[in-house]
């Protein structure tokens, strides 16, 4: 997510306590603020994605390829 979107959610979050939203700037507001979440939570699955655990005895687990195992 590009900072003029996180901008504009502050702006609207700032005008909300302020004075309230028009519809339309409510209908803006959730969909930026679940555009901004879904961007997180794939920057974590991402992120976990390239982890590996390295265990007591010396083996290396890679948390993806387990992910797919189902384990």
């Amino acid at each position: 997510m590009d900072d003029k979107k996180i901008a504009r959610i502050n702006e609207l979050y700032h005008k909300m306590k302020a004075e309230g939203l028009t519809e339309e700037e409510q209908k803006e507001q959730k969909e930026l603020r679940q555009e901004y979440i879904d961007s997180v939570k794939n920057n974590l699955r991402n992120q976990l994605d390239h982890v590996t655990v390295v265990n007591p005895d010396g083996t290396v687990v890679d948390l993806k390829k387990r992910k797919k195992r189902g384990h």
